[in-house]
């Protein structure tokens, strides 16, 4: 594990990072530029559980009317389908990958058990956690740290289409400040909605680092695992 900063990680990705540039559906060309990196990770002894969103197939209750579980409930199985295509990935690429699903579709999945998945990780595969929480009304950003803290991680790294933690929405305020680093009590005082307050509380409680950054082409990854100085850290 020369090189690296970290034994055991989350990386959580959004739904958009693998999406066409309409941003809907899987552009693969560009999934398997992220997998290339999250695989070099993993060849550098690097742990790697992963949660991704549905944002490019479904976004939170845009049913208008909707009731508010089924909509939630078909979000949860939109993110089983970037699973599975990220899976298919990994292996097409030489890497060893399984998914775990929070809600039992044993056809397509096992079933999450936080040992088997320990268990996955340790003998070297790439984990990918599908369906959220597995309950309504939370999103993927508290699923990812839900399964950082049961997975022992080291880290939570969020890679988002930001670069960082700002005071304000720098594509309004040009004098929007980024934060090298910010406590969970600040992000929570200060209303900055980066990772949701359920998510934020949750790291608080269980002192869980997250470091959120820009994903770009994914090589950010690399550099993250690696120490490199990039992003936004949040921790108490």
């Amino acid at each position: 594990m020369s090189g690296t900063k970290y034994r055991r990680i989350l990386l959580k990705l959004s739904g958009e990072a693998l999406a066409c540039n309409d941003g809907h559906g899987i552009d693969f060309e560009k999934a398997s530029a992220v997998c290339g990196n999250i695989k070099a990770c993993a060849e550098e002894g690097v742990q790697i559980g992963i949660v991704v969103g549905a944002g490019n197939f479904w976004r939170g209750r845009q049913g208008t009317g909707m009731d508010k579980t089924r909509a939630d409930h078909m979000g949860m199985l939109a993110t089983m389908l970037n699973c599975l295509a990220l899976k298919d990935i990994f292996l097409r690429m030489g890497a060893e990958a399984e998914v775990f699903s929070t809600v039992s579709m044993p056809q397509i999945a096992p079933f999450f058990l936080r040992d088997a998945a320990v268990d996955a990780l340790n003998s070297g595969k790439i984990a990918i956690f599908g369906c959220g929480t597995g309950s309504p009304f939370f999103t993927t950003d508290t699923a990812a740290i839900l399964k950082a803290v049961e997975i022992n991680a080291d880290i939570a790294l969020f890679a988002k289409n930001v670069d960082g933690v700002y005071s304000a929405d720098p594509n309004k305020d040009s004098n929007a400040k980024r934060y090298d680093r910010i406590s969970y009590d600040d992000l929570l005082y200060k209303h900055l909605k980066v990772i949701d307050a359920t998510a934020a509380a949750l790291c608080q409680d269980n002192n869980l680092p997250v470091l959120l950054f820009a994903l770009g082409d994914g090589s950010n990854i690399l550099r993250a695992v690696r120490g490199e100085n990039l992003g936004t850290v949040l921790n108490n």
